[in-house]
């Protein structure tokens, strides 16, 4: 074990040869009727009696107040990592071995492996990563560091690997407890009784689940606040540094391939509740890539700028098309399975297709460009109309305000230049009384400018094809979604741009290069 208290780069897989070597401390599982592929990983179980957890000392006498900080941030850290292996101990004592065990069959061995998919080996990763942290702890008084003991744990492709398969199988998890939860009245009893029974804190099968989509953010904060208190020069500050490196990369790809997952599902879910054949089969293929999806609020305004309603919306971008949907919550759990499953794990929404328009007919209205529309071309269902055909997008009521108070500024500015052709004197009627009335006016029209410059930040206007008129002439319609942050809007209105020129190009590659012959046109994008 001396190759983890020194927490050199590689102190793990030496750790893992020491464990390998000194087999009396470790308790080898019959996995014989287990075909679940575990090459590359070592299946033991660590003794708690020779090798128990991690556990502070007294504190000495004499430290610095930032050496108590540190010293009281280690013991967040083996607490937070005591509790998190104890999670994973549950999940698989108390869920997963009672399923495989039960008799009669509860589940099939089939739809038991995939649920608690890669658990074991996480538990597995943590507990070597817990004997190299008590040996660590054991001794912070005379060494103070703890960064190298990360770097050599969690750097290894592994972790990655194990983690990526969790965090990619978790959406289809839950898909399997839920399907069971609604046609196996046994497990659904079996989960509501280990809630009760299991223990005080009554958490559910999904609360232990998700812990592991969790782990890294956790570690990342205490590692923070542990590089906050720890001065310059200290013999862990360059460690720490690398840790949190070695951490924030690794959760950065695993929230990415948690939020490619999540795509996919969200197109699966969207593609069974599209009656139009054509477009979910389209939504199911290959070709189908989605770019972005988001919930947003869609505002509709009323003839004087009024808010009328707001309601979120499912939007999803996709390569070629977008796609707006009514997001029903409740639709689970009001139509199927019994009423206490949302309980135990997320139902998720219903959707249900509000419109879709082919991507290259979208166009994103910005500020100043909603005079450019006419009444012929433009249906107007989420803006308000004025007289002379302009139409007004986004807080429509600002826009009028605004409007007003130019106009008034203008017969102000009037107003003073005849005030200062009166010959008598009057009270209160005099020419810097006039230019107080016009600095006033010009107050409030940057205020009304400001306002509107703050609601424009998350508004995304978008004019979207619709169906033709009784003559068939093409009609649009504008739709006002608000997005949760500035940064939210522009990472829509990107990538709408991109989308949009990258089907172009593709366009233009089939017609460049055919199937037969030479190329027989050149596109060319303006």
């Amino acid at each position: 074990m001396r190759a983890a208290r020194s927490g050199t780069k590689d102190g793990l897989e030496k750790t893992k040869i020491a464990v390998m070597r000194r087999v009396s401390f470790l308790h080898k599982k019959d996995h014989s009727d287990d075909t679940e592929d575990d090459t590359g990983y070592l299946d033991v179980m660590v003794s708690e009696a020779k090798h128990p957890p991690a556990q502070l000392g007294p504190m000495p006498d004499g430290l610095s107040s930032l050496q108590i900080v540190r010293r009281h941030i280690l013991g967040s850290i083996v607490q937070s990592e005591r509790s998190y292996l104890d999670s994973l101990k549950r999940i698989l004592q108390e869920y997963q071995r009672p399923l495989m065990e039960a008799e009669p069959r509860i589940l099939s061995v089939r739809k038991i492996r995939p649920i608690f998919f890669r658990l074991r080996e996480i538990m597995q990763c943590h507990s070597m990563f817990q004997i190299a942290l008590a040996s660590r702890v054991a001794e912070w008084d005379s060494c103070e560091k703890i960064g190298d003991l990360f770097v050599a744990s969690f750097s290894k492709s592994m972790v990655l690997d194990v983690y990526s398969d969790y965090i990619n199988n978790f959406t289809n998890a839950m898909a399997l407890i839920k399907k069971a939860c609604m046609s196996k009245p046994a497990f659904l009893e079996f989960l509501k009784v280990r809630k009760q029974v299991s223990s005080i804190d009554r958490i559910t099968l999904y609360g232990l689940m998700v812990k592991p989509i969790q782990r890294f953010p956790q570690f990342i904060l205490l590692l923070q606040d542990m590089l906050k208190n720890t001065p310059n020069g200290h013999v862990d500050r360059l460690p720490l540094q690398l840790a949190l490196t070695e951490l924030e990369t690794l959760a950065e790809k695993l929230n990415e391939q948690k939020r490619v997952a999540d795509q996919i599902t969200e197109t699966q879910q969207l593609a069974r509740c599209v009656s139009d054949r054509s477009l979910s089969k389209l939504l199911n293929s290959e070709q189908s890539s989605l770019i972005l999806c988001e919930t947003l609020i869609e505002t509709v305004y009323g003839e004087r700028g009024q808010v009328l309603k707001s309601k979120e919306r499912k939007v999803f971008l996709f390569g070629d098309m977008l796609i707006c949907a009514n997001i029903n919550i409740k639709y689970v759990s009001q139509t199927r399975g019994p009423p206490d499953i949302s309980s135990l794990v997320p139902v998720g929404p219903k959707y249900t297709l509000k419109w879709s328009a082919p991507l290259q007919q979208v166009q994103v209205v910005e500020v100043g460009q909603e005079g450019s529309q006419t009444k012929d071309t433009l249906y107007q269902l989420r803006g308000v109309k004025r007289s002379g055909g302009s139409i007004f997008l986004g807080p429509p009521r600002l826009y009028q305000e605004l409007q007003e108070l130019q106009h008034d500024l203008s017969l102000v500015e009037q107003v003073t230049l005849l005030v200062g052709t009166l010959q008598g004197t009057y009270q209160n009627l005099n020419t810097t009384v006039a230019q107080d009335w016009c600095l006033a006016l010009q107050r409030l029209i940057r205020i009304k400018e400001d306002q509107i410059q703050s609601a424009n930040k998350c508004r995304l206007r978008l004019q979207v094809p619709g169906r033709p008129d009784k003559s068939g002439r093409p009609v649009s319609f504008t739709v006002v979604f608000n997005t949760p942050s500035p940064v939210s809007k522009i990472s829509w209105v990107n990538r709408l741009h991109l989308a949009k020129i990258n089907q172009i190009g593709v366009l233009c590659l089939f017609r460049v290069y055919p199937k037969k012959g030479r190329p027989e046109n050149v596109c060319c994008m303006q």
